[in-house]
């Protein structure tokens, strides 16, 4: 955790800070409740999600898949639609692009859809 400044205090102040002592110092610093840490929130990863790519662009829906990968969820169905361009390129970003290291498998459930199952993200 960064140890604050009297510069660090007076811009959280809005004013110049100047202590009078070490006494006024830690007193302030008491007050704001800076000495104490404030543990990280536990991200919370749902187990799985859906992604619906119709009306997508290929380019948008890459982004979204990259976004779904690099978040941590370890199951998702994308739909891809019947029909189009993402239907065909999903299977080869799956196997053959930077986004295959983050997947273990994805298989089609139908015409339009993939059961996609993701690597587990380390932190």
């Amino acid at each position: 955790m960064k140890r604050l400044s009297d510069k660090d205090i007076a811009e959280m102040s809005g004013y110049e800070f100047i202590p009078d002592d070490a006494i006024t110092r830690k007193k302030v610093l008491a007050e704001l409740k800076l000495s104490k840490r404030i543990p990280n929130a536990k991200k919370i990863i749902p187990e799985h999600a859906t992604l619906d790519l119709h009306q997508h662009t290929e380019e948008q829906a890459w982004q979204e898949i990259m976004s779904l990968a690099e978040s941590g969820i370890r199951n998702a169905t994308i739909i891809t639609g019947a029909s189009g361009i993402l239907r065909k390129k999903f299977p080869q970003w799956a196997t053959a692009s930077i986004l295959s290291p983050y997947i273990i498998s994805a298989t089609p459930i139908n015409n339009g859809s993939f059961s996609v199952k993701f690597k587990r993200i380390k932190d």
